[in-house]
C-alpha cells in the first residue's frame, strides 16, 4: 500500500509546483481626452502592441485580418471602451465611468455647439464633428449622448463596425 500512495502523493506534489498564482494586470485609471482622440495617451491608430504594452488589462483581443469581425480590437469591459486597431477607432460606451477632458456621455445634443460647433454630418442618431485628429461621432438616445467613437479617418475614409 506504501509503494502506490509513495508515487500518488510524489505525482501531486510535482503537479502542483506547476501551479501559479497569476496577478491580474492593472492600468492607471482611464482618462479619455476628446480634443486630443485619446485615451490615457493612445491615440487610435496605435499598433495592437503598443496599446496592449500601456494598458495591459484588456478583457479581450481580436487579431488584425479578414476573419475579425471588425477589423481586430482590444476591450477593456470593465471600463466600456473598445479599440478598432485596423479601423483605427477608439470606442467609448455607455457604462464608461472614468473622468474625460470634455464630460460627453449624458450631455444633451443640444448643448454641444459651444463645445463642438457645427457638426460635419448629421443625421437622427448621430453627428460626426470635424477634428484636428480626424473625427469624433457622438451618437444620441433620446437626445442623450451615449457612445462616442473618436477616429484618425475622416468622414470620406472611415469604416465604421457594423
Amino acid at each position: 500500500m506504501k509503494k502506490i500512495l509513495l508515487p500518488c502523493y510524489l505525482l501531486i506534489i510535482a503537479l502542483s509546483t506547476h501551479a501559479q498564482l497569476k496577478v491580474k494586470a492593472e492600468c492607471d485609471p482611464f482618462y479619455v481626452d476628446i480634443l486630443n482622440g485619446t485615451v490615457n495617451a493612445m491615440k487610435p491608430n496605435h499598433t495592437p502592441a503598443e496599446i496592449k504594452q500601456k494598458l495591459p488589462c484588456s478583457s479581450g483581443f481580436e487579431e488584425e485580418g479578414p476573419a475579425a469581425k471588425c477589423g481586430g480590437s482590444i476591450s477593456y469591459k470593465g471600463q466600456d471602451v473598445v479599440f478598432y486597431t485596423q479601423r483605427n477607432i477608439i470606442q467609448i460606451g455607455s457604462k464608461y465611468k472614468g473622468k474625460m477632458s470634455i464630460s460627453l456621455l449624458g450631455a444633451s445634443r443640444t448643448k454641444l455647439f459651444p463645445l463642438l460647433g457645427s457638426p460635419q454630418l448629421k443625421d437622427d442618431n448621430w453627428e460626426a464633428f470635424q477634428t484636428a485628429y480626424g473625427i469624433l461621432i457622438l451618437y444620441y438616445t433620446a437626445g442623450k449622448v451615449n457612445r462616442i467613437l473618436m477616429s484618425s479617418e475622416n468622414a470620406t475614409t472611415i469604416q465604421l463596425c457594423q
